[in-house]
């Protein structure tokens, strides 16, 4: 029989007639039910339905209700909750401990007992076989008895000697736990946060996630302090500042914490916080030095300089002394060679290398574990007293040995690489200079030296050095396969020239511009030799090497007022960062710096 239509109404959209008989209509999120006799309507909320689901190969129970700002925050506190997109629905882990928590926040939930496959998500290049299991929902009853056989609600702290890293479902509460800490980051990569490891941070991590399943790693035994030797912190005054020069080639500043001179020392450039000493610490310089001694007089500090003599590096034990002395390894030479690293490379990662080896000269190289690489490794640093750069060095040697000769998967060991030491080249003064190149009698020494400074060449390029190289029309000195295998052009000096220009007529060289007496190349033992000599004839006191004239080129161009960056060109510095370390060492416009105490009536 047909009805007569009594009235319209609209609901999200969609238009709808009451008619004279019962009827129920279900919209979106709401049940709509009409009553004939008095033509009223009314609209009530669909209840809190909780399905069982299987998403990508993985059990979880969709959660399917009205929008509501306050459920989504409560249902967001369940651990491993996530939205779907294409279910447009909440779904969480299928677990014990989850539904219980969902139910203790909605206790008017609906369970369905049967699992919801309509919505089932599927993975486009994985098959999906469901499991064989009983479509039943999990009580509190049957789940005492049997536990899911998976549990990624567990926390995952690593700790290690700078950091701790937390892995952990998402969960408001616990991010917002995390990010009261200072210094704390995201790890994208790791998919974890990073926190600073110091002070009681590990004990408010613990005891915050004390009561839930908590998965600790400790790797803080394998530390940096385990390869460095304890230093107590010298003794100082209130109104002292305490500058300690190490070897020439570190100043460590002690003072007692003042908010103002810390910022001041923070503008000094170069300058750094030393977390293990507790001190800061600058490279050594003159420059930095008076700059120091300035600030102490602006506040009224007294000035402490004292000197520190670093400890000698302890000889290794000879190749005669061990019995069955084992060599490198010829497929790592070979390795080496195919690679194309230098004949430098090549001697010094062989060298390294034999030394790991024959520290556990009765073990087979296969058989060497991780934790043995962390022995030798505290070995060289705490025996040997070895320098950073030597430390660094072998962990390159072994690594390169055990990742690309021998095809083992690419791995950072536990252990934090050294602090990189930074020092400033030691430089000569443009009288200095010529001081050590007049105290150089022979001609063939003395046209080494010139070469090596006039074109700031590095040692291996000066007896790399070809006649083809000398461009004397165009004043230019051509450095073939220089370090990091590249090319460039350097400067040829017009008394550079003509010192050559007699060395060619009284050597007449072959090959190379500078050989030996069976017409090799030059030695690089013999150059040092020759430098070291004319240095202690011109009564020069600096400690210098051969690379000290390359340094000295450097900064008296940048003194000339030549740009930074012809000066990265001329020496072949692959970033203009290595080049501006020469900003620090020049001394020019000091001269029109007035000292605050020249100021002063006396």
């Amino acid at each position: 029989m047909e009805s007569k239509c009594l009235q319209s109404f609209s609901l999200n959209g969609y238009y709808h007639s009451i008619r004279t008989h019962i009827l129920t209509l279900k919209s979106g999120n709401y049940f709509v039910s009409l009553t004939p006799k008095n033509y009223l309507f009314t609209i009530t909320p669909k209840p809190m339905k909780a399905t069982k689901i299987t998403l990508q190969q993985e059990l979880r129970i969709r959660v399917d209700f009205p929008y509501d700002s306050l459920k989504v925050q409560q249902i967001k506190t369940i651990p491993e909750a996530r939205w779907s997109t294409s279910l447009k629905a909440w779904h969480i882990p299928y677990t014990t401990e989850a539904f219980n928590l969902l139910k203790r926040l909605f206790p008017q939930v609906e369970i369905e007992t049967k699992e919801d496959r309509s919505q089932t998500e599927y993975h486009a290049e994985i098959p999906i076989n469901p499991p064989r299991l009983k479509l039943v929902f999990p009580s509190e009853k049957t789940a005492e008895k049997k536990k899911p056989d998976f549990d990624k609600s567990a926390i995952e702290i690593a700790v290690s000697h700078k950091q701790i890293s937390v892995k952990m479902p998402k969960n408001d509460i616990d991010v917002q736990f995390i990010r009261s800490f200072r210094y704390f980051k995201w790890n994208k990569s790791g998919f974890c946060w990073i926190i600073p490891n110091y002070k009681d941070n590990l004990e408010k991590i613990m005891s915050y996630f004390g009561e839930r399943k908590v998965n600790l790693t400790n790797n803080s035994a394998i530390q940096l302090s385990d390869f460095s030797s304890t230093k107590t912190q010298p003794v100082f005054g209130i109104n002292e500042l305490l500058v300690i020069n190490v070897s020439h080639k570190q100043l460590k500043i002690y003072f007692v914490y003042d908010k103002a001179i810390a910022t001041q020392i923070k503008r000094v450039p170069l300058c750094n916080w030393n977390p293990d000493e507790r001190c800061w610490q600058l490279p050594y310089s003159e420059k930095f030095l008076n700059e120091l001694k300035t600030l102490a007089l602006e506040n009224v500090l007294s000035f402490t300089y004292e000197d520190e003599q670093r400890q000698q590096l302890k000889p290794r034990k000879s190749r005669y002394d061990i019995v069955n002395y084992r060599t490198c390894p010829a497929e790592m030479i070979d390795k080496l060679k195919e690679l194309r690293y230098s004949k430098h490379t090549i001697a010094s990662y062989s060298d390294l290398f034999e030394e790991f080896l024959n520290y556990y000269d009765t073990t087979d190289l296969k058989e060497i574990t991780e934790t043995m690489i962390i022995e030798f490794l505290r070995y060289l640093v705490n025996e040997r007293r070895v320098s950073t750069s030597y430390q660094n060095q072998s962990i390159n040697a072994i690594k390169f040995y055990y990742e690309r000769v021998c095809g083992g998967i690419r791995k950072i060991y536990l252990i934090d690489r050294p602090r990189e030491e930074m020092y400033l080249p030691e430089v000569l003064s443009e009288e200095e200079v010529k001081a050590i190149l007049d105290a150089t009698e022979n001609l063939k020494h003395k046209a080494i030296l010139m070469t090596i400074y006039s074109a700031g060449l590095r040692i291996s390029e000066a007896i790399n050095l070809k006649i083809k190289d000398i461009d004397s029309q165009r004043m230019q000195i051509r450095v073939e396969q220089g370090k990091g295998k590249k090319d460039r052009y350097t400067l040829l000096g017009k008394k550079t020239l003509e010192v050559l220009r007699k060395y060619f007529q009284l050597y007449k060289p072959r090959i190379y511009i500078f050989e030996g007496m069976d017409g090799q190349q030059y030695s690089r033992s013999s150059i040092s030799q020759i430098l070291k000599a004319s240095v202690l004839k011109a009564g020069v006191k600096k400690h210098i090497s051969v690379h000290t004239l390359r340094h000295s080129f450097a900064t008296h161009l940048l003194e000339g007022g030549v740009n930074l960056r012809y000066i990265q060109s001329l020496l072949g510095h692959g970033s203009s960062k290595t080049t501006e370390i020469y900003t620090h060492i020049t001394t020019k416009g000091f001269d029109q710096i007035v000292n605050p105490l020249d100021k002063f009536e006396t």
